[in-house]
C-alpha cells in the first residue's frame, strides 16, 4: 500500500513543506487507501501501460501508479508541489514529472518518446475548476488512449452520462459520449480527501 495515502503522512508532508492549498487549483488530496485501490483496479493498470496522471498533488495516486505501470508521466502546474513530488517519488525509475499546464502539453510529441508502450491510459483526480476543458482537450486531440479514469465531481460525472433531452445533457455529454463510453464506477465521500471538498 502506498504510504502517502495515510492521512497522518499526508498532513506531515504538508506541514513539513509549509504547503498552502490554492483555491484556484481546486486541490483536494486523496487519503483513502480503498479508493486508491479501486482506481488502480478499475483502470486495469499493468506493466505494459504508459500512464499519464494530471494534477498529481503530493504524489499519493502517483506512488501507487508507479507500483503497477511501466511508466508514469505526472503533469503538475503548481510550483509549490514540484519539490514535494520530486522528494516523495525520488528513486522511482518509471516516474517522470512535467511542470506544465496540461492544456499546453503537446501529447503527440510526448508520446513519440515512448514508442514501446502498447497502451496509454490517463488516470487523474481532476480539479473541479478545469475538469471540462481537460477532458474535452484530451478527447478532441484523438490521442491513442486505451482509457481515461478520472475522479470528478458527481455533477460532472452525471453530465458526462446524461442522455439527449435531459436537463444535464450538453456539450460535455455530447463530446464524452461521441469519443467514449462513460460510466460511473464509484462515489467517493468528502472524508476521503484533505481538505474535504464542499
Amino acid at each position: 500500500m502506498a504510504k502517502l495515502v495515510d492521512s497522518k503522512e499526508t498532513i506531515a508532508v504538508l506541514q513539513r513543506t509549509n504547503f498552502q492549498f490554492k483555491k484556484q487549483f481546486g486541490q483536494n488530496f486523496l487519503i483513502d487507501a480503498s479508493v486508491l485501490d479501486h482506481i488502480i483496479s478499475h483502470a486495469k493498470i499493468q506493466k505494459e501501460d504508459l500512464v499519464i496522471e494530471i494534477g498529481p498533488g503530493i504524489g499519493t495516486l502517483t506512488e501507487a501508479l508507479c507500483e503497477h505501470a511501466g511508466q508514469v508521466i505526472a503533469i503538475e502546474i503548481d510550483d509549490k508541489l514540484i519539490p514535494i513530488l520530486e522528494e516523495n517519488l525520488a528513486g522511482k525509475e518509471n516516474f517522470r514529472l512535467l511542470h506544465q499546464d496540461v492544456l499546453k502539453v503537446d501529447f503527440t510529441e510526448l508520446l513519440k518518446e515512448y514508442p514501446s508502450f502498447s497502451s496509454v491510459k490517463v488516470v487523474a483526480n481532476l480539479p473541479y475548476y478545469i475538469t471540462t476543458p481537460i477532458l474535452l482537450s484530451l478527447l478532441e486531440k484523438k490521442l491513442p488512449l486505451s482509457s481515461i479514469t478520472v475522479m470528478v465531481q458527481k455533477e460532472v460525472a452525471e453530465r458526462m452520462q446524461a442522455g439527449p433531452g435531459t436537463k444535464d445533457y450538453g456539450a460535455l455529454s455530447l463530446a464524452v459520449q461521441y469519443y467514449s463510453k462513460p460510466e460511473i464506477v464509484q462515489e467517493v465521500p468528502p472524508h476521503c480527501f484533505i481538505p474535504r471538498p464542499k
